[in-house]
């Protein structure tokens, strides 16, 4: 193998070369326990914070090497050099994450996947489900830049209302609800009258369970609104080659984690 085969390029040298870094090493700078099983990581890494748009991810690695496969996580929020995600505790890998210190390090990738599209001047209803909600505060965070957008965060939950502080630094209005109360479909149709009235069209931005996000995507069809959905699929590589992450389309066989994860509603051929 030539030494050129062997390089491995710094994340600056790469940014200043004009191409997207492989998994690199990051240091963590905090870890935090939001709720039972739920936790926020926050790493320091220029590259993902400076590029990281609303609904991209990030491959996190085990540093177990039987682990092979990256977990993905949505981005929820950036600050300066900093990249926050939130995740759920579901087995071995995501176990460890959540014993990550400040000082640890771990390998990541990205951002990695599409993003919501913001162009259009509109209320952004950003409507999430238990971990659909991190890519939503990011996007918060990302609308509060736009002077021609604003956004209203519409967030469901099983009981803690682990978000709510999160999005509430960037959204301009935040509507949560749990499971003894009702679902996000509740809280959309108390607040459908202000969302239509608006001074701005509404544009539905969503991420969680499935069932969940087709009720959604059925609720903004019934009123002729947008919709655009970030899909959660279990992914191998993240990056489109192992074809692990497909979905069904109106165009065919996708793969979420490159074709998406965000797809409209009509893509999807939901609600119609």
């Amino acid at each position: 193998m030539t030494a050129a085969a062997t390089f491995m390029p710094t994340v600056t040298e790469a940014r200043e070369a004009g191409f997207f870094p492989s998994r690199h090493t990051v240091e963590v700078v905090d870890n935090r326990k939001l709720a039972d099983g739920v936790y926020r990581l926050t790493f320091r890494d220029e590259y993902i914070a400076g590029h990281a748009k609303p609904a991209q991810f990030v491959d996190v690695y085990s540093n177990d090497p039987t682990r092979l496969m990256p977990r993905p996580f949505g981005v929820a929020e950036v600050d300066g050099d900093e990249v926050s995600l939130m995740f759920a505790v579901v087995g071995k890998g995501t176990a460890e994450f959540a014993g990550l210190h400040a000082g640890d390090t771990i390998r990541v990738m990205g951002p990695l996947g599409n993003s919501f599209g913001t162009k259009q001047a509109a209320n952004y209803v950003l409507v999430a489900g238990g971990l659909g909600v991190p890519p939503l505060v990011r996007a918060a965070q990302y609308i509060a830049g736009l002077e021609h957008a604003s956004s209203t965060a519409v967030f469901g939950y099983r009981n803690v209302r682990f978000g709510d502080e999160y999005v509430g630094r960037y959204a301009d209005k935040v509507y949560s609800i749990d499971e003894s109360e009702g679902n996000v479909i509740t809280l959309l149709d108390r607040i459908e009258n202000e969302l239509m009235t608006g001074d701005k069209k509404p544009i539905i931005l969503s991420c969680g369970p499935l069932p969940m996000m087709k009720a959604v995507a059925a609720w903004a069809a019934k009123r002729g609104i947008e919709a655009q959905l970030s899909l959660e699929q279990r992914m191998g590589c993240g990056y489109g080659t192992c074809v692990l992450c497909t979905v069904d389309t109106v165009e065919g066989r996708l793969k979420v984690c490159s074709d998406g994860p965000v797809f409209t509603r009509e893509q999807l051929g939901w609600g119609e």
